[in-house]
Protein backbone atom coordinates (compact mmCIF):
# COMPACT_ATOMS: atom_id res chain seq x y z
CA UNK A 1 0.00 0.00 0.00
CA UNK A 2 1.60 3.55 -0.98
CA UNK A 3 1.61 5.95 1.81
CA UNK A 4 0.48 9.55 1.26
CA UNK A 5 1.96 12.97 2.70
CA UNK A 6 0.35 16.02 3.66
CA UNK A 7 1.98 17.34 0.28
CA UNK A 8 -0.46 14.85 -1.60
CA UNK A 9 -3.22 16.74 -0.97
CA UNK A 10 -5.78 18.21 -3.72
CA UNK A 11 -8.72 19.93 -4.14
CA UNK A 12 -12.37 19.50 -4.79
CA UNK A 13 -15.00 21.64 -5.47
CA UNK A 14 -17.33 22.48 -2.89
CA UNK A 15 -20.10 20.55 -4.49
CA UNK A 16 -18.06 17.64 -5.50
CA UNK A 17 -17.72 17.12 -1.39
CA UNK A 18 -21.29 17.69 -0.92
CA UNK A 19 -21.78 14.83 -3.59
CA UNK A 20 -19.36 12.66 -1.56
CA UNK A 21 -20.54 13.46 1.84
CA UNK A 22 -23.95 12.66 0.56
CA UNK A 23 -22.57 9.11 -0.83
CA UNK A 24 -21.07 8.30 1.97
CA UNK A 25 -24.37 8.99 4.49
CA UNK A 26 -26.03 7.51 2.11
CA UNK A 27 -24.21 3.76 2.13
CA UNK A 28 -23.87 4.08 5.84
CA UNK A 29 -27.52 4.07 6.44
CA UNK A 30 -27.54 1.17 3.58
CA UNK A 31 -25.33 -0.71 5.82
CA UNK A 32 -27.20 -0.67 9.10
CA UNK A 33 -30.67 -1.45 6.78
CA UNK A 34 -28.77 -4.13 5.15
CA UNK A 35 -27.10 -5.42 8.64
CA UNK A 36 -31.14 -5.36 9.78
CA UNK A 37 -32.27 -7.51 7.58
CA UNK A 38 -29.80 -10.27 8.62
CA UNK A 39 -32.26 -11.37 11.32
CA UNK A 40 -35.08 -12.25 8.92
CA UNK A 41 -32.73 -14.45 6.56
CA UNK A 42 -32.85 -18.13 6.74
CA UNK A 43 -30.69 -19.07 4.33
CA UNK A 44 -27.25 -19.33 5.49
CA UNK A 45 -25.66 -18.45 1.89
CA UNK A 46 -27.52 -15.81 1.76
CA UNK A 47 -26.66 -14.25 5.48
CA UNK A 48 -23.07 -14.70 3.93
CA UNK A 49 -24.16 -12.68 0.94
CA UNK A 50 -25.68 -9.81 2.98
CA UNK A 51 -22.99 -9.55 5.38
CA UNK A 52 -20.24 -9.54 2.49
CA UNK A 53 -22.56 -6.63 0.94
CA UNK A 54 -22.86 -4.69 4.49
CA UNK A 55 -19.16 -5.18 4.82
CA UNK A 56 -18.23 -3.96 0.93
CA UNK A 57 -20.48 -0.62 2.08
CA UNK A 58 -18.41 0.09 5.09
CA UNK A 59 -15.32 -0.22 3.16
CA UNK A 60 -16.81 2.08 0.18
CA UNK A 61 -17.83 4.45 2.53
CA UNK A 62 -14.51 4.40 4.36
CA UNK A 63 -12.69 4.59 1.25
CA UNK A 64 -14.38 7.92 0.47
CA UNK A 65 -13.92 9.67 4.25
CA UNK A 66 -10.19 9.12 3.78
CA UNK A 67 -10.37 10.43 0.20
CA UNK A 68 -12.14 13.38 1.62
CA UNK A 69 -9.64 13.52 4.49
CA UNK A 70 -7.03 14.34 2.26
CA UNK A 71 -8.87 16.78 0.08
CA UNK A 72 -8.75 19.98 0.45
CA UNK A 73 -12.09 22.00 -0.73
CA UNK A 74 -11.34 24.69 -3.54
CA UNK A 75 -12.40 27.77 -2.31
CA UNK A 76 -15.20 29.34 -5.18
CA UNK A 77 -14.34 31.89 -7.29
CA UNK A 78 -15.97 35.34 -7.02
CA UNK A 79 -18.60 36.30 -9.13
CA UNK A 80 -17.24 39.83 -9.23
CA UNK A 81 -13.84 40.84 -10.35
CA UNK A 82 -12.48 43.44 -8.26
Amino acid sequence: MIQSSVDDAFEISPRFRSTIEQRIARLERDAEFDEAQVSVLTDVDHIRRQMRLVAVQRADALRMRLFLDRAKTRLPRPLIVL
